[in-house]
């Protein structure tokens, strides 16, 4: 059967979606470059690992395999809501965030509906809603690379079904602090669905300003509960929590009802046994993840330090988005086709950005202190002179 044959069997919704990017693999760099080492720097893993704890807790789970998980992840929703302020009922555990994002299309939105979220994105945050249908609204950046508050809130004001927020953003770093974040909820209008994806939460609570969501947003919520103002907060396991392989994200909702929702899309045993036991450890000893965030964070300063240091000589034109994440959103002030590839062919794995508009981008994760010299001393030898 060929291509259009199956076409027509799918949704009007599905040919046209592009699929998501996830970048190549270290085996793939492997083996089509023929190096050895490899440096991940695409895909904003915490690069010093797990707590110990994680190990542990996986360590019996071979007698358990052949036993379903539990549906509900009642320990790791009991844990999360105690920590959180939140009631059980309240939080919604995913594989992944973006299985709740998923679920969130899913449940919510119908052809024509209008969802408004930032461009660049997370891919995710556009694919999903258009695979249901909805008319995708894309706010630009400011030019210094950062939310562009006038326009969110002028959008706003034309009542979108959902609204997708990543603070800060994926792929740019910039955040909304908490001023910004307050004049933002008082242009949401009632009935309008806010879902904050904090996916960097861990990194950007020490940035200065950063704000507290959850406790802005229950107030918010409070202040006038009968007109109706619901919200869920997205966080995952996989960036600072160094769980990304096991595929563990949760929701903090506004109201048990959003969450029963949800439960009516979810596939029954969604977050498998492993990945259970693994978050539940990895919870239970925040000082190692926070060890690593500061660490991380700092590294973040002396990368950008750094790169900035190369458009003053071999990349003039350089610049660098503000971030309050674990990675960097780079301007290269040339294509970055030709550089990646150059990079790909030293180990080094970067997300070059394609998007129209931002094909000059590269979205660099903050490695460790090796890994971050290695690629600043390899962007150097590429924009010196022919590769």
């Amino acid at each position: 059967m060929n291509t259009t044959a199956i076409h027509a069997l799918a949704r009007p919704e599905v040919p046209p979606l592009p699929p998501y990017n996830a970048g190549l693999s270290s085996e793939a760099v492997r083996a089509r470059y023929g190096v050895s080492e490899i440096a991940r720097l695409a895909s904003n893993e915490n690069p010093y690992g797990a707590s110990p704890a994680v190990g542990r807790a996986l360590v019996d789970l071979a007698a358990r395999a052949g036993t379903y998980p539990d549906a509900n992840c009642t320990a790791l929703r009991a844990a999360i809501a105690g920590r959180t302020g939140a009631q059980p009922a309240q939080v919604v555990i995913g594989n992944g965030s973006e299985d709740i994002l998923q679920m969130l299309c899913q449940a919510l939105l119908s052809p024509g509906d209008r969802v408004l979220t930032q461009r660049p994105a997370f891919g995710l945050h556009e694919i999903y809603p258009r695979m249901m249908g909805a008319q995708i609204e894309l706010l630009a950046l400011t030019p210094a690379l950062g939310f562009d508050l006038d326009a969110w809130c002028a959008a706003l004001a034309r009542g979108p079904k959902v609204v997708m927020l990543a603070n800060p953003s994926n792929p740019v770093g910039c955040m909304f602090d908490a001023g910004d974040f307050a004049r933002l909820l008082a242009a949401v209008p009632a009935g309008t669905l806010l879902v904050v994806d904090e996916a960097y939460h861990e990194y950007a609570r020490l940035a200065p300003g950063y704000p507290d969501v959850l406790s802005m947003l229950r107030a918010w919520e409070g202040a006038d509960a009968a007109a109706g103002r619901p919200w869920i907060v997205l966080r995952t396991f996989s960036k600072a929590w160094a769980l990304a392989g096991l595929r563990v994200g949760y929701g903090i909702a506004s109201d048990e009802a959003l969450v029963q929702l949800l439960d009516r899309v979810r596939t029954p045993f969604n977050v498998n046994l492993a990945a259970q036991a693994a978050a539940l450890a990895a919870w239970g000893d925040e000082p190692h993840m926070a060890r690593a965030v500061e660490r991380t964070v700092q590294q973040r300063e002396v990368l950008a330090t750094q790169l900035r240091a190369l458009a003053q000589s071999v990349l003039p034109g350089l610049r660098i988005a503000p971030s309050a994440a674990n990675f960097l959103f780079v301007d290269l002030a040339r294509p970055n086709g030709p550089v990646n590839e150059a990079l790909l062919a030293r180990g080094i794995i970067v997300k070059p950005w394609k998007e129209p508009g931002f094909e000059t981008f590269i979205r660099v994760s903050v490695g460790t202190d090796e890994e971050n010299a290695r690629f600043v001393q390899a962007l150097t030898e590429i924009a010196g002179g022919p590769d």
